[in-house]
């Protein structure tokens, strides 16, 4: 197929659906995302009546946020084989419920055994989803108009903390954990129904075995080619070092304003939004100026590098301050804006990566992306947990972790400024075949 038969095809394709077709979908997409994260969060907003029911340690709680994001980690490098053995309409309704059931046994038999084989079965089905959602968004959007949509689904973590993590909180305070538990696994289950009535794929890429290699207009490339890229490797370690901020915020932030501050379980469980709506605000509003930066000739690079590594770097120079803030109030302010300024960085490096692949090989690339994105959260909850042990107290502990993971994702994000092009190595891995597509 020639370049401009490709083009045409791919027009007229776009042109046979509503763009609200488009949006509406992305949206679903975003649902299942807000789920997803809900159910990370879950941990965090039951963290402290689950410790004094079972007996646990903040180690404890810790690890078990730990050992969810290493079988979030191995999960996420199925995306690929996934993609490739079925459709996307199958592959997310199998991974939503198998969340709803991982997430029912600790309701039944509440142990740390039972909690701990909990956590690691959801991580596993988690793994692969955010590849698989980002790649069905980018079906519908030219990969010139991601950045939205990459902002949209990235978001999702900062919905499921604004709308969802007060009401968990509520309902746990109310009527207690397992009835949180209980909701999500219903909301799950209520999600696929929708799913499995609405969902189509869009026409820039295709899933399953079924999938025609020239609707993604170019042929695949080797794996290494992509994988040893500077843009992909300083970007990996840049979303890595910032997801353990993340991970740490999902499993700590309720038991750092409740114990460390001195806040009532229910106002931590409503201010662990805070982080999320100064998150959601700089992310949406970057990647809608980045899309139109693009339209008018901006560089990937700028738009889609510079900017979410800046950010980090403010990130980093405002949780250095942490330790030293007693006011609980200017606490809460700093992790907020601290939090959110790194947060950008998810939907603009997304959607730089999705450019230097193939289409055919999006859900792949960023499979392996997400999963190496994964191990901040596989070592930083449970290092919180022993540094909080360790401290002179709760107060000194988290603002001494926070202080820690911002000054890490500062030095990740200058390497990213050095490294990361995401023009100069889209032309090394796609050669020729890399302007298709782009109109």
């Amino acid at each position: 197929m020639t370049r401009s038969s490709a083009t045409l095809d791919r027009a007229v394709a776009i042109g046979s659906e509503s763009r609200s077709r488009a949006w509406g979908l992305t949206a679903l997409l975003v649902l299942l995302y807000v789920v997803n994260y809900a159910d990370k969060a879950v941990l965090g907003i039951i963290a402290q009546p689950l410790a004094h029911e079972l007996g646990l340690s903040a180690s404890q709680i810790g690890l078990v946020g730990s050992l969810f994001f290493l079988t979030f980690t191995v999960g996420g490098f199925f995306a690929g084989a996934l993609n490739r053995w079925m459709s996307l309409r199958w592959a997310l309704l199998l991974l939503a419920i198998a969340w709803s059931v991982a997430i029912l046994p600790l309701v039944v038999v509440a142990s740390f055994a039972v909690l701990l084989v909990s956590r690691l079965l959801l991580g596993l089905a988690e793994g692969p989803s955010s590849a698989l959602l980002h790649t069905g968004a980018y079906s519908w959007h030219a990969p010139a108009k991601r950045g939205l949509p990459s902002a949209l689904l990235a978001g999702a973590a900062s919905i499921a903390k604004i709308a969802v993590a007060p009401a968990l909180a509520f309902v746990t305070v109310t009527f207690g954990w397992r009835y949180a538990l209980v909701a999500l696994a219903a909301i799950g289950v209520l999600w696929c129904v929708v799913w499995l009535t609405v969902w189509s794929e869009g026409p820039y890429i295709r899933s399953g075995k079924g999938a025609d290699s020239a609707v993604a207009g170019e042929p695949a490339v080797p794996w290494g080619r992509i994988f040893r890229t500077r843009t992909f490797i300083s970007g990996a370690l840049l979303v890595m070092s910032v997801y353990a901020l993340v991970a740490v915020v999902l499993t700590w932030l309720p038991s750092y304003f409740e114990v460390g501050l001195g806040y009532s379980r229910l106002q931590a469980g409503s201010m662990f939004a805070f982080p999320s709506i100064a998150g959601l605000i700089l992310m949406l509003l970057s990647s809608v100026i980045g899309d139109r930066l693009l339209a008018r000739g901006s560089t990937s690079r700028v738009v889609r590098v510079v900017v979410p590594a800046v950010g980090v770097l403010i990130c980093g120079a405002i949780l250095l301050a942490l330790p030293s803030i007693t006011a609980p109030a200017v606490a809460v302010l700093v992790v907020s804006v601290g939090y959110g300024f790194a947060a950008s960085v998810f939907p603009l490096l997304n959607a730089a990566i999705s450019e230097i692949c193939p289409p055919r090989q999006t859900a792949g690339t960023l499979g392996v992306f997400l999963a190496v994105m994964a191990i901040g959260g596989l070592v930083a909850p449970y290092a919180t947990g022993l540094i909080v042990d360790a401290a002179a107290s709760p107060a000194e502990g988290y603002a001494t972790a926070f202080q820690a993971l911002g000054l890490v994702a500062a030095v990740c994000a200058v390497g990213a400024l050095l490294f990361a092009n995401p023009e100069r190595d889209k032309k090394l891995v796609r050669g020729d075949a890399a302007v298709i597509g782009t109109n």
